[in-house]
């Protein structure tokens, strides 16, 4: 089942070189040694992706054949624990030799007619956070008491791939967790996280269903999943099109229940109890082989019950019924930019702002990065620093390891691959509230065995 499609194509690529199918894209003509290709395979070679020739070497001034180049390609193409920059080198480069590629698969697909179609990737992890608050004071002033929360849970995941035609695949998501400290499980349901189909043609990618909704800016505003669609297109400069419907029911602090606390101060019918959220949205992308720059902009717009009472100055003791705080629109901004110094030093930095809301309407941070662990690659390792300021009604969705929405300080983290397939990751937020002001820290780890 480990065997894939694009592997079994090498193989088939060293056995039929001189077929004339071959001929017909001249694939034994030069890549000139001044050609992007070579920057972008060097890149991957860094990245532990690929191993050049295959003595680890990638001889750069040299022109090799569109054959080699394919070869690299294809072996990079069978990887599926890389990184999304990595991820986007390759989708490049396969554009760019879609020729060589393509009919490499014409001859795969005669030889191998009872190939597994399917494939099945995976994980199990554990995942073990500790959250400190601190409570406001009995008389409302002074410190109040620091209250520690543990969790201690148990991932398991299956990654379908389909395979429909050579544009086409279907994914799937399956995930069934336990909670240890009770020992309590999904009793035997598995969730189905994400399903979609995916569509690559060149420059163009589109996404048809359930899928994982993880934005450019690193997680400051989006890391969920959504249901809809989106489009991709472009080269260097990437735009995506998403438009759907994102659930809010676990909203993360929206005012998910409200109530006219006059006519109905037990709370049993509340006014409004909107469980998913219309969204639209578009992000620029920019990045590029031959560029240390990295750079985008995007704008989000979600519309739900949920919001009412965030982007207004909310009051409970109003009744909606009379026209006030019916404000539904969250309208979202933002902007990211990366440098990469060398190959093992990188800054990040992105900033949002939610429009529509009336307070904790902003949120950025800036991360540095210096290396990265690969699950692949035993003994790799990295690690980073961030400040991270998240409001509430911004980063609704965002990603929540260490850091806490609604709260401002730094963070810091390491990662490390002590065995092939397997990465243990550590991080430590620590900051305070911003409306509060009151101090909270997290410690947060995650084993992740990969399959």
């Amino acid at each position: 089942m480990k065997k894939t499609l694009v592997s079994a194509l090498t193989t088939a690529l060293v056995v039929g070189a001189a077929s004339t199918t071959f001929a017909a894209a001249n694939p034994f003509s030069d890549v000139p040694a001044d050609h992007w290709a070579y920057d972008a395979v060097s890149q991957l070679a860094a990245d532990g992706v690929i191993e050049g020739y295959g003595d680890t070497t990638f001889r750069g001034n040299q022109n090799i054949t569109r054959y080699e180049m394919a070869q690299m390609i294809a072996k990079a193409m069978a990887k599926t624990d890389v990184s999304a920059a990595d991820k986007a080198l390759i989708d490049k480069l396969a554009a760019e030799f879609s020729d060589e590629l393509n009919n490499l698969g014409v001859r795969v697909s005669n030889l191998e007619r009872n190939a597994d179609m399917v494939k099945w990737n995976g994980q199990a992890r554990y995942t073990y956070k500790s959250l400190r608050k601190e409570n406001a004071a009995a008389n409302g002033e002074g410190n109040g008491v620091k209250k520690r929360s543990n969790s201690d849970k148990l991932l398991f995941r299956l990654e379908p791939t389909a395979e429909v035609n050579s544009n086409w695949h279907v994914k799937a998501r399956l995930d069934a967790t336990t909670e240890l400290s009770d020992d309590k499980g999904s009793d035997g349901n598995v969730k189905l996280q994400r399903v979609y189909a995916e569509g690559i043609y060149g420059n163009f990618q589109t996404q048809l269903g359930k899928f994982g909704f993880y934005t450019p800016e690193q997680g400051l505003v989006f890391d969920d999943e959504m249901s809809g669609a989106n489009v991709t297109f472009g080269n260097n400069l990437k735009a995506t099109i998403y438009a759907g419907r994102l659930d809010v029911s676990d909203d993360k602090g929206l005012y998910h229940k409200v109530y006219d606390e006059q006519k109905d101060p037990k709370h049993e019918h509340p006014l409004f109890n909107d469980d998913a959220a219309n969204i639209q949205g578009i992000t620029l992308q920019y990045a590029s082989p031959a560029s240390k720059w990295t750079g985008g902009a995007a704008y989000y717009h979600l519309n739900s019950d949920g919001f009412k009472g965030v982007t207004d100055t909310f009051n409970k003791n109003e009744a909606y019924t009379n026209g006030k705080n019916d404000e539904d629109n969250a309208n979202i901004w933002s902007a990211n930019l990366g440098y990469k110094f060398d190959k093992t030093n990188s800054l990040f930095a992105a900033y949002a702002n939610n429009t529509t809301a009336d307070n904790l309407d902003k949120a950025w941070q800036v991360i540095y990065n210096y290396k990265g662990a690969q699950a692949a690659n035993k003994g790799t390792w990295g690690a980073y620093a961030a400040y991270r300021y998240l409001g509430t009604y911004t980063s609704i969705f965002g990603t929540e390891d260490a850091q806490v929405v609604g709260a401002k300080g730094w963070e810091v983290g390491a990662n490390y691959a002590p065995f092939r397939n397997v990465l243990a990751t550590a991080k430590y937020f620590n900051g305070k509230g911003i409306d509060s002001d009151r101090d909270v820290d997290t410690l947060w780890g995650r084993v992740q065995f990969f399959f």
